[in-house]
């Protein structure tokens, strides 16, 4: 079912093609932003909405699989699906690899097609609920004093408090005061828990 909060993008420099496929993207209910180059796309496209990108392979001055790569070295994480009309295995091999979630062949059957956008949509809530929960980590985390995140980080690495007391060369009553407020601030109730946030945002010590 598709969401006025979603868009697609369809970005093909082929006009009938281009507007064949937002006809039948619109008619599912999708909202569609019109793009004939990638040009048009990145002047076009909206950071702060939920989306997808449907993307010819084969385009003049910057081609589907160049736009691509000039997203991941921006940091633009959007789900792309790919259309083709020369079935070409290895550019399709190397654009799943690079992170695409689909590579249709000209002419796509319209029940693929939406299948794979409803997909792709999908996994763009899903990116940005985890990166809304990234944040929320990482405010919590920039809660905590210099002396919190030491502890923290031994606190994760499955030290004990009269371990921890020894390696900092403090007293075990510190210890157990600056554990208690890693956890308050952290906001969790279990070493387990607060392994698994670290994890989230890269923290956690090897």
């Amino acid at each position: 079912m598709a969401s006025g909060e979603a868009c697609v993008y369809v970005v093909d420099d082929d006009d009938d093609v281009r507007t064949g496929l937002c006809r039948l993207l619109r008619s599912a209910g999708w909202e569609v932003v019109d793009c004939a180059s990638a040009a048009t796309f990145l002047d076009a496209y909206d950071a702060g909405r939920c989306s997808c990108l449907l993307l010819d392979v084969s385009m003049p001055e910057m081609t589907g699989p160049e736009l691509h790569e000039a997203l991941a070295e921006h940091g633009i994480d959007i789900p792309v699906v790919f259309l083709t009309g020369k079935g070409d295995v290895g550019t399709s091999v190397r654009a799943l690899k690079r992170g695409a979630l689909d590579f249709l062949e000209k002419p796509v059957d319209a029940d693929v097609l939406l299948e794979a956008i409803e997909a792709a949509v999908a996994r763009c809530r899903e990116m940005r609920t985890l990166r809304g929960q990234q944040d929320q980590v990482a405010e919590r985390y920039a809660q905590l004093s210099a002396r919190e995140r030491e502890v923290m980080a031994h606190v994760v690495r499955g030290r004990l408090n009269k371990q921890i007391a020894f390696d900092m060369g403090i007293a075990l009553k510190t210890v157990k005061v600056h554990r208690g407020r890693v956890m308050a601030k952290m906001q969790v109730r279990s070493v387990a828990e607060l392994v698994r946030l670290c994890d989230q945002l890269g923290l956690r010590p090897g």
